[in-house]
């Protein structure tokens, strides 16, 4: 959903180490820092992801304008330019210097190449279709799990949904399935994140981070669909959309 903010990174970290366990358990981590983006990431920053390669973060605006790398602290550090996009609202790394990147309405992915101080568009890309056009509630998050390979991906709303997709984006050809009908007690959905980009190895690395903006809390979910745990973020904001590791 498009809302004209102030965004911020928000920094989580546990209070015990990481324990190899059922569950990561969020109601064990606090708040530690927060650390305002960069103008150039429009007047809404929609989607977050680190980058293993580089160390840094990379973010987009939903208006399809930018993408902003970020140090860890928000200092900027270069910038690519999109040409063609309307609503990006979701943005993940795939390693190579790749990335996908999620277009709400359009409900589409697409696989582009980072390049500083360059410009894409979107007609050049390679993309797949996860529906049809959507007004305004569609695809809000998109995260790859590096050790299988899928996607997964969240529609926001009417009806929420949390997709698992196989796509070859060099023929664009694929396929996506419901991972499972959301009944997570929150208003919209808006991100995703695996475990398995940075905790892999971990007894809990199947799960998965699904974030909502309108609740304002951090689920950490099962891949059946269990709430194993959570974390209230209505304390520190109303406007945050994105989540990474």
């Amino acid at each position: 959903m498009i809302k004209k903010i102030l965004a911020a990174c928000l920094v989580l970290s546990s209070s015990a180490a990481v324990q190899a366990q059922a569950m990561l358990d969020l109601s064990r981590y606090t708040m530690t820092q927060e650390f305002v983006l960069p103008w150039q990431t429009a007047s809404e920053s929609s989607a977050i992801t680190y980058n293993w390669d580089t160390g840094t973060l990379f973010v987009v605006g939903d208006e399809g304008r930018t993408i902003v790398e970020v140090s860890r602290t928000g200092t900027p550090i270069s910038t690519m330019n999109l040409s063609g996009f309307e609503d990006t609202e979701g943005l993940t790394y795939i390693g190579g210097g790749q990335f996908v990147i999620a277009e709400e309405r359009e409900q589409d992915l697409y696989r582009l190449n980072y390049t500083a101080g360059g410009t894409v568009s979107r007609g050049s890309l390679a993309s797949f279709s996860l529906g049809g056009r959507n007004n305004n509630e569609g695809i809000e998050g998109v995260s790859y799990d590096p050790r299988t390979g899928k996607y997964y991906a969240v529609k926001e709303k009417n009806p929420q949904a949390v997709y698992e997709a196989t796509i070859d984006f060099n023929t664009g050809t694929g396929s996506y399935t419901n991972l499972f009908l959301p009944n997570l007690g929150v208003s919209d959905i808006s991100d995703i994140q695996v475990l398995t980009t940075t905790l892999a190895g971990n007894a809990f690395d199947q799960n998965l981070l699904i974030y909502s903006q309108e609740s304002r809390s951090l689920l950490e979910v099962s891949r059946s669909g269990q709430v194993l745990s959570r974390f209230d973020l209505s304390r520190f904001t109303a406007t945050a959309e994105g989540v990474t590791i």
